[in-house]
């Protein structure tokens, strides 16, 4: 090509039709060549000789590789359908719940944008019958797991800090953080793990069960007190604030924290920082290094709660998280531009250790239930607490004595209840109208698959 070089024509190209996939064949195998051509932003590259099925090839991956991946993920479910169905069809315990909802997440995402809108309606089919079949399970079972009963209970909210976190607390070792971002889905962090796994070895991870309600009031507190709501109440005199009362339900988490470290005899410099807007984050960001002299750390970051209440409220919220998918696409685009992102960028710099977290998922609900309650009954879509409760039995777990469940109890008749699979709570009056609203918004605190699986994850620094 006289008067122009391959990058060089690249190069023009890419300005005049940027999207046009370009396929590159030289001669040339020099590593600066293929270094230019990648950062031109080629689609593919071939080295002389060439043969015409490598062509072929590439001209089908770029121009027929969308629908053939459609087909063959849809293809693949198809076959995987009836294993996921007999697996449900039987008897599950802890651990297998746990996979189910992982392969559940794993084809949620393998399917998304798939050319085949039948293949996703198949999927939340069997999803939702996963998350009956879940819910009966935990209603049968939640409590023996409280109780210690059984060789079957899982790793809990109240548990995970003394399991997976104080383990990894060593003055010897890289300074650790917990990042615990709240309201964080499995779905959401599998969206997320490839944008940090640039930065950070994932060396272990897994899932825990949150404990009811999944709401923040009490599974945070339990995961930083390391004890049950109950306990809490008891172990620390005014510091756990009741639903009907004023002030806020987790002002008191960096001293559960210290309190926990105490007790398990880490007795280690550390911070703890709650961030809520984005100027803290920015803050927060900004001082690493100061952060990095102590052995531990402690990050709480609320966006993705807020963004599921914002979900709520705001309809042009809504059209952005229409569907699960695009809920999930939001948090990941939100966390890429974020303080957040830019924090662990600044661990990962400084070959610091991360253990990232959530206290509790959320669930798009799509079913309402009629219950009645007096006017001390707390305003959750998805459990309540209060006296002379009337509700749907089929609906709902009901737990008449919350000292079993470890659980505040506000006078000798307080019942609890929690919402199963993708039911929210409704009053008769005005139903109509609160069945339009709520329905299709993003809700915790109930018994579903994504408010109680939730993931954790330990990484370090490459």
């Amino acid at each position: 090509m006289p008067g122009l070089s391959g990058l060089e024509t690249l190069s023009r190209i890419k300005a005049d039709r940027p999207h046009v996939p370009v396929i590159m064949i030289t001669k040339s195998e020099e590593e600066h060549i293929m270094e230019g051509a990648i950062g031109g932003k080629i689609s593919d590259y071939l080295i002389k000789p060439v043969n015409p099925n490598q062509i072929l090839l590439s001209l089908k991956k770029h121009l027929e590789g969308r629908r053939l991946v459609s087909e063959k993920s849809s293809s693949s479910y198809q076959q995987q359908f009836r294993q996921l169905a007999m697996r449900l069809s039987g008897r599950l315990g802890t651990e297998e719940w746990k996979e189910m909802y992982q392969e559940l997440v794993r084809w949620d995402l393998e399917l998304t944008g798939n050319q085949d809108p039948g293949m996703a309606d198949i999927l939340r089919s069997q999803w939702a019958e996963a998350n009956e079949q879940f819910s009966r399970f935990v209603a049968d079972r939640y409590l023996d797991w409280l109780a210690g009963k059984g060789d079957d209970a899982p790793l809990m909210s109240h548990q995970l800090f003394k399991a997976k976190v104080a383990p990894l607390i060593d003055e010897k070792q890289p300074p650790l953080f917990l990042v615990l971002i709240d309201n964080l889905r499995l779905d959401q962090w599998r969206a997320l793990e490839p944008v940090v796994s640039e930065f950070f070895r994932i060396e272990e991870q897994g899932q825990f069960y949150a404990i009811l309600p999944t709401a923040t009031q009490y599974a945070r507190n339990a995961l930083f007190a390391g004890m049950m709501p109950a306990e809490i109440e008891k172990r620390f005199p005014g510091k756990w604030i009741n639903e009907d009362e004023e002030g806020s339900k987790n002002a008191h988490e960096a001293e559960f924290v210290a309190n926990q470290l105490q007790r398990l005899g880490k007795n280690v410099k550390h911070s703890y920082h709650k961030i809520l807007n984005l100027a803290a984050g920015k803050k927060l960001a900004e001082s690493m290094d100061q952060l990095m002299a102590n052995p531990f750390n402690v990050i709480v970051y609320n966006f993705v709660d807020m963004l599921s209440h914002a979900r709520t409220e705001m309809e042009v919220i809504r059209e952005l998280a229409s569907d699960d998918a695009a809920y999930r696409s939001l948090t990941k685009s939100w966390f890429e531009h974020s303080p957040l992102f830019d924090i662990l960028k600044g661990i990962a710099e400084r070959g610091g250790r991360v253990v990232v977290t959530t206290d509790h998922g959320t669930i798009r609900v799509t079913d309402p239930s009629k219950v009645v309650g007096d006017r001390n009954t707390n305003s959750n879509l998805r459990y309540k607490h209060g006296r002379n409760l009337s509700y749907e039995d089929r609906d709902v777990l009901v737990i008449k004595d919350p000292v079993k469940a470890h659980l505040p109890k506000a006078n000798v008749s307080t019942t609890y209840i929690f919402a199963k699979g993708a039911r929210f709570f409704v009053y008769p009056n005005n139903y109509n109208h609160f069945v339009t609203y709520f329905r299709d918004t993003f809700q915790h605190g109930g018994i579903s698959l994504e408010e109680m699986i939730v993931p954790w994850a330990v990484m370090k620094a490459r």
